[in-house]
């Protein structure tokens, strides 16, 4: 046979044993996991009622330093036990604590680039709390969970997916609230 022909034979046998391997159904090859099992994990429970504690000191200076501290820092990567207010943790050593980085959406007195998205907090004592709508149970209620009364948001869900604790929430509660005054 003509060494073109043999070359030929040898290089078309190669294609079709490719052609056969790709047609080889490989599902049974590797696992394949039921991923709404998996998904589960990932959903955060529905909206979720909660109720100011009765233990949420706002009026406490610490606590409203803890709450100015969490509602103007994204998360605790830059931390050192010495920049953090007292009675906050020093994550343990390659975690990461998110805060509330509320500022990025909220304007507030003092804020360095306050953000427009959500509604300004400027004054929010002065301007709001006689309303009896907007009390302490309102705040609080709006940083835990604002789906409550709010379907379409863009505001984190903090309580109920466990991103704070409720001491945490009480410690930005009594930072909104809190009369404070422009430099």
């Amino acid at each position: 046979m003509n060494k073109r022909i043999r070359r030929f034979v040898f290089f078309s046998s190669a294609l079709l044993a490719v052609t056969v391997v790709d047609a080889t159904d490989m599902t049974k090859a590797y696992e394949m996991p039921d991923a709404s099992e998996i998904v589960k994990d990932d959903l955060i429970p529905s909206a979720t009622k909660f109720t100011l504690p009765k233990t949420c000191k706002l009026d406490d200076l610490e606590s409203i330093a803890r709450g100015k501290y969490m509602f103007h820092n994204l998360n605790s990567k830059n931390d050192k036990k010495s920049t953090l207010p007292k009675g906050m943790k020093v994550p343990k050593k390659g975690e990461v604590k998110p805060y509330g980085n509320c500022v990025a959406c909220h304007n507030i007195e003092g804020a360095i680039g306050g953000g427009t998205v959500g509604p300004p907090l400027t004054n929010y004592k002065q301007n709001f709390i006689d309303t009896k709508v907007r009390d302490a149970q309102f705040v609080y209620q709006k940083i835990a969970d604002p789906r409550v009364d709010m379907n379409e948001t863009a505001m984190t869900v903090n309580l109920t997916s466990k991103l704070f604790d409720a001491d945490e929430i009480c410690d930005i509660t009594a930072y909104v609230l809190h009369a404070k005054k422009e430099k």
